[in-house]
């Protein structure tokens, strides 16, 4: 049995998580959650741990040279230096609206970089 300790972040609370996992990597138990959020963070947080992925982009012609971006779902943890040297990359033209796909499916992860903001 391992026990690892989290600070939930599903919510604003929060919670201050104790987490234990058994001999086969599953979390066994979660307390120190206010609700259910806490027990599915914990989960997610020990099997497939994902962030946000937020950067800029540079563009050409527009009225800024670069763009912010951000993943549209959150993307595995593990991958996070494989994408910010894809989005490193990146060159756009302008315009750009706010949402748009600039990288589908970025490093074969089903995530896609989007635009954060609309640029003329």
């Amino acid at each position: 049995m391992e026990e690892r300790k989290f600070i939930c972040v599903s919510c604003p609370l929060g919670c201050s998580l104790n987490v234990i996992i058994n001999n086969k990597g599953e979390v066994a138990s979660v307390t120190g959650n206010s609700c259910p959020r806490g027990t599915a963070y914990a989960k997610t947080e020990v099997n497939d741990p994902r962030r946000v992925f937020a950067s800029t982009v540079r563009v050409k012609g527009g009225r800024l040279p670069v763009c912010p971006v951000r993943s549209k779902t959150p993307a595995p943890k593990g991958k996070l230096k494989e994408i910010a040297r894809a989005v490193a990359e990146l060159n756009v033209k302008a315009p750009i609206k706010i949402g748009q796909v600039l990288i589908h499916n970025v490093c074969g992860t089903d995530v896609d970089i989007v635009a954060s903001r609309d640029l003329a």
